[in-house]
């Protein structure tokens, strides 16, 4: 268990996760780990090497993620391939229409999950994926499950890669693209029991923001509390029985 504070936020695509959860990391001047992007950075270099995604078999794609690196930065970390960053070209359509493909490979899993606990052991951080509050950080003290409607997911996702709102024949194929997509990641995809649920479909970022973050807070009040009670018990307990 990391002596570090950890706030898990999982949830499907386009739910919002890593923009919330940066913004989060800035509020409470924590550090944000955005799990997908070091899948996304896998998946970016299996595109570039190992030919159609059909054929990518586990040992070779696994052989590529170490090549990827997860390197701190002043806010967060991001992923290097080959030493270099790759900045926005891990969010293309082909990458993000194949990396479900690199999600589902256990091994990969495995080496994403290590680096990111890695991160949390030696940072206050704030976590997005789609298990960290299950399996990557089981014993975070604050986990946030983020839903929302899917055709209001589309639209905002249309926003933000297309800089302009969207048409409705246009949201409706993303909402289809989203839909598939989580169905391939619904094994992946699960709320934790103690996560607390925010439906964010009629919810701005910055509401959103404002919840994880009070949540966050009182957190930190009570783990301050509960800290201080156990040192006082152990003070009081250490004297001998007359």
């Amino acid at each position: 268990m990391t002596s570090h504070m950890v706030v898990a936020i999982d949830g499907p695509a386009a739910s919002g996760k890593s923009s919330t959860a940066r913004w989060v990391a800035e509020r409470l001047g924590f550090r944000h780990v955005d799990s997908g992007a070091l899948y996304r950075a896998v998946t970016w270099l299996a595109l570039s090497e190992a030919g159609d995604p059909a054929g990518w078999r586990e040992e070779a794609v696994r052989a590529l993620a170490e090549r990827v690196a997860l390197s701190p930065t002043a806010a967060g970390f991001e992923p290097l391939v080959d030493g270099a960053a790759v900045g926005e070209a891990i969010r293309g359509t082909d990458v993000t229409r194949n990396v479900s493909r690199v999600a589902q490979l256990g091994s990969v899993r495995t080496w994403v999950n290590e680096r990111v606990r890695a991160a949390g052991g030696s940072h206050d951080v704030v976590v997005d994926g789609r298990d960290i509050g299950t399996v990557v950080f089981p014993e975070a003290p604050l986990k946030i499950f983020l839903v929302a409607d899917p055709w209001e997911r589309a639209r905002r996702r249309l926003i933000q890669r297309l800089g302009r709102h969207p048409q409705e024949d246009e949201i409706a194929e993303e909402t289809e693209h989203l839909v598939l997509r989580d169905s391939k990641d619904a094994t992946q995809t699960v709320q934790a029991r103690d996560a607390v649920l925010i439906d964010t479909t009629f919810l701005t970022q910055a509401e959103q923001v404002d919840r994880i973050v009070a949540l966050a807070r009182a957190r930190s009040r009570v783990l301050a509390s509960d800290a201080a009670d156990a040192g006082e018990a152990r003070v009081g307990g250490s004297g001998e029985s007359a």
